[in-house]
């Protein structure tokens, strides 16, 4: 039976007792229920009809066509040419406080743009790395990166702690890492997760660009096969997308003191290692700023997220962009699996995209801010 693993992402990590989110093609479910009732194996049906889920979200709708920037909505999924067209408005409109640069090309020849937001106020400043959307069809992740940006202009201004972060901070944010894949998610397949790189020897395309960095390269928890969604690439960093951000990175490694990375769905606030069971030298600091950060992202609509090193939290998976940013000499870093724990899984609705945000928006203001506090 063909099926598309939703929640774990690979078949190595599930067990008795695993919840396992899949999604079957229409004819395969009358023979899969029938085999899970037989093997006395419970379960329930959360999307009846996917199809009907794709359409309603209005991402699928093509009289969509946006009006002005000005009246940019952020409380619906955009394209990817949306998003370019928004980075390039923001980058003329503010460039007092943005500046849009890029960091390389995808496999497709996709610029892979970042913005680079704060107060040019002293000629160094230590600096924060977000990117949304290393899994193209987590589409909730570049929705975040647009609110936060939009969130850090509109409230500079008139609150006092945006102002602080912007004046002793920079924020690298790259609103869609895996550009190729989103604009695959996009036009071709909603639920694509990889880049869309091509294989020499399968017919399958792409790599799961959380698989592919440099750390533990191809261990647990990633798979060697080209057609599997955690397929770690022929080689570490093979992926040009994967590489350019690596490259940025080191390149910035002594300014950068935290990474946060954004993905979907689970609802949790990770931290390394994933790729081991092991207690990272700086502990202490890291899990206490990821409880008040869930404190305060539960504080607003009383979602609870779960907190913990990312091997016994979610999974052990090696090569992943967390892990290696901690590697690297960043002292902070998180990945973030936003809303929801399996209801609507990757569909999100639009109308969940303001909460998810609101909420999401006072856990990584909590984080900056305890950034500028110094752990002791």
């Amino acid at each position: 039976l063909q099926v598309d693993l939703w929640q774990p992402s690979s078949t190595s990590y599930i067990a008795e007792g695993t919840v396992t989110d899949l999604r079957v093609p229409h004819n395969t479910s009358q023979l899969l229920l029938p085999s899970l009732q037989q093997a006395n194996i419970p379960y329930t049906i959360l999307i009846s009809d996917l199809q009907k889920a794709i359409e309603k979200q209005s991402g699928w709708r093509p009289q969509r066509n946006r009006r002005s920037l000005l009246e940019y909505n952020y409380e619906v999924y955009h394209s990817l040419d949306e998003i370019q067209s928004w980075m390039y408005h923001l980058n003329e409109t503010h460039s007092d406080l943005i500046h849009m640069f890029s960091v390389g090309k995808s496999y497709e020849g996709r610029p892979l743009f970042v913005l680079k937001l704060g107060k040019r106020s002293q000629p160094y400043k230590k600096a924060v790395w977000i990117d949304c959307g290393i899994h193209a069809r987590e589409w909730i992740g570049p929705a975040f990166c647009q609110w936060f940006v939009k969130e850090a202009l509109q409230t500079y201004q008139t609150d006092p702690a945006m102002r602080k972060m912007l004046t002793q901070l920079y924020f690298y944010i790259m609103p869609v890492f895996n550009v190729d894949g989103y604009h695959f998610s996009w036009t071709y397949d909603r639920f694509w997760r990889k880049t869309r790189s091509k294989n020499s020897r399968f017919w399958c395309h792409g790599v799961d660009a959380n698989r592919n960095w440099k750390v533990k390269w191809c261990d647990e928890g990633a798979s060697l096969h080209p057609c599997d969604d955690t397929y770690c690439g022929p080689f570490p960093e093979s992926e040009p997308e994967v590489k350019a951000v690596a490259h940025f990175l080191r390149r910035h490694r002594k300014q950068i003191k935290a990474y946060l990375s954004f993905h979907a769905y689970a609802q949790m606030l990770l931290y390394p290692y994933s790729y081991k069971y092991a207690t990272i030298p700086n502990f202490s600091c890291v899990e206490s700023a990821a409880y008040n950060a869930v404190k305060a992202l539960q504080s607003a609509y009383g979602i609870r997220y779960r907190y913990g090193p990312a091997s016994s939290t979610l999974y052990v998976s090696s090569g992943s962009s967390m892990d290696w940013a901690y590697k690297n000499g960043i002292p902070y870093a998180f990945a973030f699996e936003l809303r929801d724990t399996g209801h609507f899984g990757f569909l999100l609705p639009e109308t969940l995209i303001k909460p998810t945000c609101t909420e999401t928006m006072l856990a990584v203001k909590n984080i900056t801010l305890h950034l500028l506090k110094k752990c002791h």
